[in-house]
């Protein structure tokens, strides 16, 4: 788990139809494609259900981090079966009970509020995969 090629795994909620599902979706897509691209790689939760081969693979051999949408938990239950390990937990309701201002409503399209949630979870996954990357690369970041 320390080659230069180290990647943290993100697994999002599936939860459609859900506002904190949505939330969860893109505040993945926020670290993986904004905050951390090189760092990270985007694993929907679907190809672990189907039983993708390389998505399983990845979750075994990398650091697994979940963002779930509701206290099913999920991202963080598929991965375990799917044999990973989850090195951290997010759950989009601890998020909004931190910050109860950020109310997500909309599922297509969210609120104002509801990107700012996610900006919010975004920025608390980029701080564990900072120290992810940071213990296993000898201090380098971002």
């Amino acid at each position: 788990m320390t080659s230069p090629t180290q990647k943290v795994m993100i697994v999002p909620c599936s939860g459609i139809g859900k506002a904190y599902g949505t939330v969860s979706r893109e505040a993945a897509y926020a670290v993986t494609e904004d905050l951390r691209p090189t760092k990270t790689r985007l694993v929907p939760l679907a190809l672990l259900v189907l039983g993708d081969e390389d998505s399983r693979t990845d979750i075994a051999s990398y650091p697994v981090i979940t963002i779930d949408g509701c206290k099913l938990a999920c991202a963080a239950k598929m991965v375990r079966q799917s044999g990973g390990t989850v090195v951290k937990e997010f759950a989009v309701l601890d998020g909004y009970r931190r910050h109860k201002d950020l109310k997500p409503q909309g599922i297509a399209e969210l609120n104002e509020g509801g990107q700012k949630l996610a900006g919010v979870l975004a920025e608390e996954v980029t701080v564990v995969v900072d120290g992810i990357m940071s213990r296993n690369h000898g201090g380098e970041n971002a």
